[in-house]
This record gives C-alpha cells, structure tokens and sequence, in this order.
C-alpha cells in the first residue's frame, strides 16, 4: 500500500510564504531545506523556480496561480481572532467567516501565492457552540451531520 505523506506547494518567495504559514498560522517547520520546507502538519512549501526546473519545461509544465481547484484545510477554535489577525496583515478573503450547511463556521483566503486556504472551527466547537444555544444531542447531530455518538462525548467531554 502507498503511503500519503503529505501536500506540497509551489510558493515564488520561501521567505514570505514561510512566514505566512509560520507566524500568521502558527505552523512549526520540521525542517529547512532552503527551496524546500516541510511543517509538521504535512505542507511542505517548494520554491516554484527550483520545482519547475524538477517538472521540465514550463511551457509543457506550467506552473499557475490562483487555479481555485482545491484548498489547504486548517481548524482553529477561535476563528474570529485569527480572521481579525488575517486582516491585520492584510491578506486577501475570498470570504470572511461564514456558516456552512453543516453549522461549521469557515473562512477562506489567498496564501501569498493564491493558493485557496480554509480555516473552519472544529467540529468539536460546532457541537459545544449548537448545545449552548439549547439545541438537544439529536438536534445537534442532525444539524451538523455528525453521529450522536460523537456529538454524546463532546457534551460529556466539555460537561
């Protein structure tokens, strides 16, 4: 079986993407390989001109920019301080936070290199946040699309 190791992407600055990463999301580098660092969390950030020279010629191999096909996940509890920080440092939002179907509270923004980034709550604080608004287990799981199993040991959890 293959083992999944990880997303990479290609960035034009190491420097200002791995300060992105590092200090505006809080990701810890595993290792520095100067075109080439890895986080603990599985992103590896690449410099894009020593990719390129990996993948061939980018006429036949084009690297692009904000190609809105796919998104780097993160969750953060405390998702209203991390999007006033975000704005702070001026990053651009596709959208600020917002609710989605399944009551996770969301926001996405541009990297540095437009690559989409999605920070949402936890699902853990989707079901603590639900039952504090008075909302039963079967109205929680029901609302969020998680098993009442899980929605039982959150409350408990929290309780």
């Amino acid at each position: 079986m293959v083992k999944y190791s990880g997303v990479l992407i290609t960035v034009a600055d190491i420097a200002i993407s791995r300060a992105f990463y590092e200090d505006l999301l809080g990701q810890r580098v595993k290792f520095d390989f100067g075109v080439d660092v890895p986080f603990e969390c599985g992103l590896t950030i690449h410099q894009a001109d020593h990719f390129q020279g990996l993948l061939g010629s980018a006429a036949d191999f084009p690297i692009t920019k904000k190609a809105n096909n796919g998104e780097l996940f993160f969750e953060e509890d405390d998702i209203e301080l991390l999007q006033q920080r975000l704005k702070t440092a001026g990053v651009e939002f596709i959208h600020e936070v917002r609710e989605q179907p399944w009551a996770q509270r969301v926001m996405r923004f541009y990297d540095p290199d437009g690559f989409i980034v999605e920070v949402g709550e936890t699902m853990e604080a989707v079901v603590r946040r639900l039952h504090a608004q008075g909302l039963t287990d079967t109205e929680v799981s029901q609302r969020c699309s998680m098993p009442e199993e899980f929605v039982r040991q959150v409350i408990q959890v929290a309780g």
